[in-house]
């Protein structure tokens, strides 16, 4: 055996390879950087058209002109206060949050039922759930709207247009899908230990699906803020109207019309939305990713 002096000499100088920088494959990337930034700057040329129009007089709103004015506080006093469009903005987050919440909860109990739960007809079920998805709200306006009306007598109240957006298809269709991933073996041991369906859903299901949740929140938050056409039928008094709606009647229809405050309004009631998609980004793509975190 060769003592330590030997065994010493014999091995190789680390020698340190200098690092490799490869330019070239960075300069391919440029085109790649070239399209996103153009794409970026294609699909939001409307936001930042209504932005520089919302800083400017109604006079130069109409012209060419591209560059930001000095209007913008005057335009916004404007629609807040003449326009009532701070009215019109809590009403449309009073129905926005309650339809929020109330698809959410019914979504998870729905889900809840079609995974863990043996009926009959339960194929069938799912079937008519997903056959509501091709029923947009124009299709089923009239009826809805003699059930509304006149059955329910909740025309003009905030019920009539809460209460039937309640149900959600798509939420029920993605926690399914979701709850169909997780082990049925959790099921299995929950069931053993006594635990109750509800309390299964709010102790273990429920703490495993805040992406799904986050991202169901965004979707549904977003539609019931930009309701316009069953709110305009059903609601008549003015003061429990919805933004989008009072956004149009600033338009004046053969008259005068301020469109530096329609654009302020229009920029205004953006940032709801926005500050929602915002604070639930994170779970809103991982909650449609394609591949799951397990």
């Amino acid at each position: 055996m060769a003592p330590d002096g030997a065994a010493a000499q014999t091995r190789r100088p680390s020698v340190r390879r200098p690092s490799v920088r490869q330019p070239s494959v960075r300069r391919r990337d440029w085109p790649t950087h070239l399209i996103l930034i153009l794409a970026v700057l294609l699909i939001s040329a409307p936001v930042l058209f209504a932005l520089t129009k919302a800083t400017q007089v109604s006079g130069d709103v109409i012209g060419p002109r591209l560059l930001p004015g000095g209007a913008f506080l005057e335009n916004l006093r404007h629609i807040w206060t003449d326009a009532h469009l701070g009215r019109y903005m809590l009403n449309s987050l009073l129905v926005a949050v309650c339809v929020t919440a109330g698809k959410t909860v019914l979504a998870l109990l729905s889900a809840l039922a079609f995974v863990y739960f043996r009926f009959p007809l339960k194929g069938l079920a799912f079937t008519l759930v997903l056959l509501s998805l091709m029923l947009p709200t124009e299709v089923l306006i009239i009826a809805l709207f003699d059930l509304v009306s006149r059955d329910l007598k909740w025309a003009n109240t905030f019920a009539a247009i809460i209460v039937p957006f309640l149900a959600s298809a798509t939420g029920t269709f993605l926690f399914r899908q979701h709850f169909l991933n997780i082990p049925a073996s959790l099921a299995d041991a929950a069931r053993i230990d006594g635990c109750g369906p509800l309390r299964f859903l709010t102790s273990v299901l429920i703490p495993m699906s805040w992406n799904t949740v986050g991202a169901l929140a965004v979707i549904q938050f977003v539609y019931a803020w930009d309701q316009y056409l069953w709110p305009l039928v059903i609601m008549q008094q003015d003061e429990k109207q919805v933004v989008q709606v009072g956004l149009r009647k600033l338009i004046e229809v053969g008259g005068q019309t301020d469109w530096g405050a329609v654009m302020a309004g229009a920029v205004v009631t953006m940032l709801p939305p926005l500050i929602v998609f915002t604070a639930l980004q994170e779970q809103f793509s991982r909650g449609f990713a394609l591949s799951e975190d397990k």
